[in-house]
């Protein structure tokens, strides 16, 4: 009888047993964060990147046809030469216009698009972010357009066509700067997340030409594209050479029109120079 009863209450004291809560730890219970990637790209820029790259296959093409692609969408000074009347170019007058922009879809090898990319990266990210895709693209067009432009009043005669981003990416570069040092930017001592980081209120353009750091950053940037001039290059490998002034016109185009596209309402001038001040003094 007793063994009766023992057996009829152990599965009660089991079931009780288990229904305890388990016994405290002095181990804190450590929560896992979330991963996040070592690289983010804003869609923007992956689809623009990718574009450049789908063009790019272009190279694949038989030389006739990728000679045609070049001439019809690469940009050639002479074209828009008056005095030419019985010399034709591919691609007609629709050239004429399309030309100032898809030139910078096309690059010369995979040295040269890497190269772009790599330097669009950091800039274009943060632009994208700020900016959304409309006035992204239409902000890397026109960049591109001016970079053109510049190359034209300064090659007037050139028959050699001009291919590269590299003005869109001066472009870019030089309207990231006008947000880049301000407290909480990218380029910030005290930089906070991507997304806040590429929204925080843009420098007046006056005060920005003030800031050391935007000074020194323009001065490298000018001395490094004279001297080595990476990017819009011409196609033929014996007359070669840098679009250093396609560079320039993109990058002040960027500099000077990034108002007209920044939808992030802007800082007063006190309030800029606040911010700048607090960045440098908590950053030493």
């Amino acid at each position: 009888m007793l063994r009766e009863a023992v057996a009829s209450i152990a599965p009660e004291s089991e079931t009780a047993l288990d229904s305890l809560p388990p016994p405290p730890s002095d181990q804190p219970v450590v929560e896992e964060t979330p991963r996040e990637p070592i690289l983010t790209l804003p869609w923007p820029l992956t689809a623009y990147v990718l574009l450049l790259a789908l063009i790019h296959l272009r190279v694949l093409l038989p030389p006739e046809l990728e000679n045609w692609t070049i001439d019809v969408f690469g940009f050639i000074p002479k074209r828009y030469d008056s005095s030419l009347v019985n010399l034709q170019f591919e691609g007609g007058a629709g050239a004429k216009v399309w030309t100032f922009v898809t030139y910078s879809l096309l690059h010369a090898n995979l040295t040269h698009l890497a190269f772009n990319v790599l330097w669009l990266l950091p800039f274009g990210s943060a632009l994208a972010r700020r900016f959304g895709a409309l006035r992204f693209f239409v902000f890397l067009a026109v960049t591109a357009a001016a970079g053109a432009l510049a190359h034209l009043v300064t090659h007037e005669h050139a028959v050699v066509p001009m291919i590269g981003a590299s003005a869109s990416v001066s472009g870019a570069m030089a309207a990231a700067i006008r947000f880049a040092f301000v407290r909480g930017s990218f380029l910030s001592f005290n930089r906070s997340d991507a997304d806040t980081a590429a929204k925080v209120p843009a420098l007046p353009l006056l005060r920005a030409l003030r800031d050391r750091r935007i000074v020194g950053f323009l001065s490298v940037w000018f001395v490094m594209n004279i001297i080595f001039g990476v990017g819009a290059i011409g196609v033929e490998s014996d007359s070669a050479g840098v679009a250093w002034e396609a560079h320039i016109g993109g990058f002040f185009a960027g500099l000077l029109l990034f108002a007209l596209f920044d939808p992030v309402p802007r800082v007063r001038s006190d309030d800029a120079a606040d911010a700048s001040s607090q960045d440098i003094s908590n950053g030493i």
